[in-house]
């Protein structure tokens, strides 16, 4: 690949291919192309991957997410087969526009189209002041998946920033109803299935509650993690991470409103073509039966929730 495809609702930076292949020390001509075959041709030899055929975009995806190291890039796709196999509900079949009732009166998540100077993509959530039912963090855990499941074969990036804003919820009826087990491994496909590379967790509230929240994060993310979550008690201080030109105009920004940023998300993400793509990647799972015992035992022994400490580059 030469270039990166042009698409409705994610911008490039003019560097960004050049940029984000020699961080991962892939710059050199036919170096991405032979890192692209070898993955592949690891991929195939998997006897207990159900699906042994990737798309080239997907594995490039995968390398850039793990910095150019291919027995990372081997563990990522591992990880996200295994996850299918061993937690569908997190990946269970949902079209985005018909099944997820009133999720979008509580919160709004979108993918920011510009990416920052440094190439990070920004995932912005809005939460309204409708309250959680402790159901739908499972929708909301299903709809982050489905836009995860899209990036992958169709972003370029360096990594993500996330920007939450709890200003309108009640941030204790939140943290009361969440189920710290289903967060974990929500996380863990995020982090270690699709890669989420995170360079900062920034949250926008005046509530002294957060507290309770990030001392529940505390017990899931690793010390360096945390060291990357900000909390802001006012918009002025988030434009020091994230540039007012990227940003919605709701947030002083020059980007359309997240409404409307949302519904065009809703629309791509409920096409009959990325229908038919999540419906390809829930087969790209693992026959548990052929895997090796002790790889299996090394990995994912545990799985439905005592995962080790989540962690970060």
């Amino acid at each position: 690949m030469d270039s990166i495809p042009k698409h409705s609702l994610l911008q490039f930076n003019p560097d960004t291919l050049g940029y984000i292949r020699k961080v991962c020390n892939l710059h050199e001509p036919g170096r991405m192309k032979e890192a692209i075959k070898i993955l592949d041709e690891w991929t195939k030899k998997q006897s207990h991957f159900k699906n042994k055929n990737f798309d080239p975009f997907y594995l490039e995806t995968t390398i850039i997410a793990c910095k150019g190291s291919m027995e990372r890039a081997k563990s990522q796709i591992d990880s996200i087969c295994t996850f299918r196999t061993l937690m569908p509900t997190f990946f269970r079949r949902v079209n985005v526009k018909h099944d997820l009732g009133n999720l979008y009166d509580i919160v709004r998540p979108v993918m920011l189209p510009k990416l920052t100077p440094d190439h990070y993509r920004v995932l912005l959530v809005k939460f309204y002041g409708a309250a959680f039912e402790a159901s739908q963090y499972m929708d909301y855990y299903n709809f982050c998946i489905i836009i995860a499941e899209y990036l992958k074969v169709h972003d370029y990036l360096n990594g993500f920033l996330v920007f939450t804003d709890f200003t309108e919820i009640n941030l204790m009826d939140f943290i009361t109803k969440l189920n710290p087990i289903e967060l974990r491994q929500a996380l863990a496909i995020y982090m270690q299935g699709f890669g989420m590379r995170l360079k900062g967790i920034h949250i926008l509230t005046s509530s002294k509650l957060i507290d309770v929240l990030i001392t529940l994060l505390k017990q899931i993310l690793s010390e360096k993690l945390i060291k990357r979550i900000f909390v802001h008690k006012t918009i002025d201080t988030v434009y020091e991470h994230i540039p007012k030109t990227i940003l919605p105009s709701e947030f002083g920004g020059e980007e359309r409103n997240v409404k409307e940023l949302h519904e065009s998300w809703v629309e791509l993400l409920s096409s009959d073509e990325h229908l038919a793509h999540l419906d390809r990647q829930r087969e790209t799972r693992t026959d548990e039966s052929l895997r090796q015992s002790q790889v299996f035992n090394e990995q994912y022994a545990g799985m439905p929730g005592t995962f080790r400490t989540l962690t970060v580059d």
